[in-house]
């Protein structure tokens, strides 16, 4: 990441691309992480079958 400088009102400000480019970076992570802990058939695989109320 380049360097930025300090704008007047005492903020970094970064390029719309360099912005894009870090949400893509956690939008992977989050994605995966969830695929991860929410995966299908891990999930189906611990449920145990309703109770048939006899």
């Amino acid at each position: 990441m380049k360097n930025t400088e300090n704008t007047p009102n005492g903020t970094n400000d970064i390029s719309r691309k360099e912005a894009v480019k870090k949400m893509g970076k956690y939008a992977a992570l989050t994605a995966l992480g969830t695929f991860m802990i929410l995966n299908p058939k891990k999930a189906q695989a611990q449920s145990t079958p309703p109770d048939p109320g006899w």
